[in-house]
């Protein structure tokens, strides 16, 4: 295993990229650009809220990590992917930097965020600008010599992936106003919203590192299930996460009203009494810390964290079934086992 951050070790896939990535996405952000660069480096944590550079930044870099691993696992040098992965990176962030403005939030990775230090539109600015920043790495791709069919392919799947992701957000921002919501209707928002990037990270490293099809498309299988995964997770620490692993209040996503899978698994769940009280409480304009409270008791009392957990052990499952099928060194095929073994039970 590698580094501990929270408490908790993390694989050592996630360090062994960690500071080439973190390289090439300093060179997408270059100092000394004006304003816009400047809150593009302390979003991504190369510069605190002043300007002073800090020596660490980015969050676990999950999505770039993939796109390297699935070009290495395919015997091919993984750093002619770096473009990609950059590019990957930052429309992940792109999409942060939108989700705080859409969702108010005002702090990420312990820190303020973007449109609460600048204000919205700024925000949306840096948001916007991080996006063609992603299209402006993607071309570096040439330099290493990639054959322009696999550029214009790079590029065709960040593209695809992005409306996805949009598509996706705006499912969810619909659902908050909403009480109908099935679990077939949250599993396909988070699908696009989450899903698609972590497909497309590794769809766009297999694509780098072979031309072999099923390879590729066994990735992207992967990649969509351990998307889901992810946000299973993410929605569970969300509402019993630890605030100070999390970088979150308790509950967050409760007093948002968020429809994370455990409470559209407690809506279509409930019934009678207690289908009326959880109905009642989302249908306020906000909700108090005793409504809350309550919401938090009846999720607990329908199952609703255990129903969740199980969802992410069968995507984590479903990921690595994907794969069965390939050649992959034992190098590749372990690391893979413990990255899915870390997400079973991440805190943050």
């Amino acid at each position: 295993m590698g580094a501990v951050e929270g408490g908790q070790a993390m694989p050592e896939m996630l360090d062994r990229y960690r500071p080439e990535i973190e390289r090439v996405l300093r060179q997408a952000t270059p100092s000394g650009d004006g304003f816009l660069y400047k809150m593009m480096r302390y979003h991504l944590g190369f510069e605190d809220e002043n300007g002073v550079p800090q020596p660490r930044g980015i969050g676990k870099a999950l999505r770039p990590t993939l796109c390297l691993f699935a070009c290495e696992a395919a015997e091919s040098d993984w750093k002619l992917a770096l473009p990609a992965a950059a590019a990957i990176e930052l429309v992940h962030n792109f999409s942060l930097i939108h989700d705080d403005i859409q969702d108010k939030d005002i702090y990420r990775r312990h820190r303020p965020t973007v449109w609460y230090l600048w204000g919205y539109p700024q925000g949306i600015n840096a948001g916007d600008g991080m996006r063609e920043l992603a299209n402006r790495a993607l071309i570096g791709l040439r330099e290493g010599g990639v054959k322009p069919d696999k550029i214009l392919a790079a590029f065709r799947a960040l593209t695809d992936c992005s409306l996805e992701m949009i598509e996706g957000q705006t499912l969810d921002l619909n659902f908050e106003r909403r009480l109908d919501i099935t679990v077939g209707d949250y599993l396909q928002m988070v699908s696009w919203k989450t899903g698609a990037l972590i497909e497309c990270s590794f769809h766009i490293g297999a694509l780098l590192g072979t031309d072999d099809q099923k390879f590729i498309s066994a990735f992207r299988r992967c990649g969509r299930a351990l998307g889901l995964a992810f946000q299973f997770r993410d929605d569970i620490l969300g509402i019993w996460g630890d605030e100070s692993a999390t970088g979150k209040s308790a509950a967050n996503d409760i007093r948002r009203k968020k429809k994370s899978l455990p409470v559209v698994y407690a809506l279509e769940r409930s019934a009678g009494g207690i289908k009326s009280q959880l109905t009642g409480h989302y249908s306020h304009e906000q909700l108090d810390e005793a409504g809350a409270a309550t919401v938090l008791s009846i999720l607990d009392e329908l199952g609703a964290k255990a129903y969740a957990q199980r969802m992410v052990e069968e995507k984590c499952s479903l990921a690595l079934s994907h794969l069965e099928g390939l050649k992959l060194s034992d190098w590749a095929r372990g690391e893979m086992e413990k990255l899915v073994a870390f997400h079973l039970n991440r805190e943050r």
